[in-house]
């Protein structure tokens, strides 16, 4: 019996959800990875509060959802995270995501030589993706 082995994509969103369950936030746990053109991780990151900042996990509640105000979420999102901590930005070709990114994250990973953006869940908001399509290809959830 020949056994074919997972793809490289399914690999790189499989390890996103687990970095995802890193997450502090209460309301959608994200896990992002970030390879180059060879398909080596060169990033990951979760989405969690900035330093400093208490984590809803910690504090037992959301605090956008408790204030009913989005802006107190005191939160960084995985992309944010996962670009952060990427030492060669240069480098980026392939970013995957749990979530499809937002409008803010999109602009940020614009501004870096990403080719490829792969996700399993789409995001609620379409002008990420808009944006996105209007210069690049390859946006899009497995």
């Amino acid at each position: 019996m020949i056994k074919k082995r997972i793809s490289a994509d399914r690999t790189y969103l499989a390890m996103a959800h687990v970095i995802s369950l890193r997450s502090t936030c209460l309301d959608k746990q994200v896990g992002c990875v970030i390879v180059n053109k060879q398909n080596e991780i060169i990033a990951t990151g979760y989405n969690g509060a900035s330093r400093g900042v208490e984590h809803c996990i910690d504090l037992g509640y959301c605090k956008k959802e408790y204030s009913g105000n989005p802006n107190d979420c005191p939160s960084a999102h995985a992309e944010q995270n996962a670009l952060l901590q990427c030492r060669v930005p240069e480098q980026i070709h392939t970013i995957y995501i749990t979530l499809s990114p937002c409008i803010v994250c999109i602009r940020m990973i614009m501004n870096t030589p990403c080719k490829r953006i792969v996700f399993s869940e789409e995001y609620r908001h379409t002008e990420a993706k808009i944006l996105w399509e209007g210069g690049w290809e390859n946006y899009g959830n497995i």
